[in-house]
């Protein structure tokens, strides 16, 4: 919605019905991805791409159905259908496409969100593209990491579909969730498209090793946007850290003193301190631990490095207030041996601290699973 939303504001701030196109899941080699769309104006006019040419077409004609009708389409779009070959889509894809009406009453918050999308704050939109009761279709969530707007259809399905709207509006993804028709987890029938604009979080990574290589890629898989950074150049290459999106040669405390001054440091921001070597440690984490916004803060090293570490930091004048801030030794106690297990010990408790678990078996635990 980010690339035609201008259009979709003016048409809607005038007070006119628009017909909105949403890719909601792709298939093979479909042209585009889950999230892009088209308007259909109130003037005729179309803006915006769902499949790069192949199927605008007939979304056309049903964007023009739909403002008539006000009743919400879902439909597919593939090789194996004939309507693919006569629109023109014969890549060997298939998409789900789903059109609504947009207008002040059905979608009386476009405007909130719209401002948050211009202002980089994060936002997700849960609409229902299918499901038994008819009624429900089309019925929309706008869910921020501490508020969300409206309702599905029932208290149940709220719930379950704003908790994960907000873990994939915390990894900045869009995806298409499906649960049972009263928002059962281990249903079908309730298919919940969820948009979420938001940039990926940061997961920044210090000290170039063969851990760090292992972390970058678990936090690659994660849904962060990993930056390793070393002052060392013959450590700190993209061939050594191929899972890294930002390979940073400079000393540690450096960068990180001149992220936070150029504001790309936020409350989703995780950093991992590698290192463990006193002249890199004690003058980055001085930084890290005095920035209030970070969400993670971990240093790497033995009981002993770690005493010896604590001492320095209250040496340079760190109080205990921030120290409590530094996860040390870093990661949750699973035994680990490897780098990989390593990796999977750090990102477990990141996991943990993100959404408040305590990180020990839910086989000892009572009770449901989610908080």
């Amino acid at each position: 919605m980010r690339e035609v939303l201008p259009e979709l504001r003016r048409w809607w701030e005038a007070g006119e019905e628009i017909a909105l196109a949403t890719v909601i899941d792709t298939f093979r080699s479909s042209p585009r991805p889950p999230g892009a769309s088209m308007l259909v104006g109130p003037d005729g006019t179309a803006v915006g791409s769902v499949s790069g040419g192949c199927v605008e077409g007939a979304v056309y004609e049903l964007g023009q159905d739909v403002l008539r009708s006000a009743t919400p389409e879902l439909t597919r779009y593939g090789v194996s259908d004939d309507t693919a070959y006569s629109v023109g889509l014969t890549c060997g894809g298939q998409l789900d496409v789903f059109v609504e009406k947009v207008s002040q009453e059905t979608f009386p918050d476009l405007g909130s969100v719209a401002d948050d999308i211009d202002e980089g704050r994060a936002v997700a939109i849960a609409t229902v593209v299918a499901h038994p009761d008819s009624s429900w279709v089309g019925r929309r969530l706008v869910v921020r990491p501490d508020t969300a707007i409206g309702s599905l259809g029932s208290e149940r399905a709220d719930q379950a579909v704003t908790d994960d709207a907000r873990g994939l509006l915390a990894q900045g993804l869009t995806e298409t969730l499906t649960y049972g028709p009263d928002g059962e987890r281990r249903g079908e029938g309730m298919r919940v498209f969820v948009s979420s604009h938001a940039p990926k979080p940061r997961m920044i990574v210090f000290g170039a090793i063969d851990f760090a290589a292992a972390v970058a890629e678990v936090g690659h898989f994660l849904g962060y946007a990993v930056t390793v950074c070393d002052a060392r150049p013959v450590f700190a290459t993209p061939a050594r850290l191929p899972a890294a999106d930002e390979v940073v040669v400079t000393w540690p405390h450096t960068y990180l003193r001149d992220e936070v001054e150029a504001g790309r440091i936020d409350g989703r921001t995780v950093l991992c301190v590698l290192t463990h070597d006193p002249k890199f440690d004690v003058p980055l984490l001085e930084v890290a631990l005095r920035v209030p916004e970070v969400a993670y803060v971990g240093a790497m090293g033995s009981r002993r490095t770690h005493d010896d570490r604590m001492a320095r930091l209250r040496e340079a004048g760190l109080t205990d207030a921030e120290l409590a801030r530094l996860s040390s030794p870093i990661g949750l106690d699973l035994g680990a041996r490897t780098p990989q297990e390593t990796a999977v010990s750090i990102a477990a408790e990141i996991i943990a601290l993100r959404w408040g678990g305590r990180g020990d078996r839910l086989v000892d635990r009572d009770g449901p699973i989610h908080g």
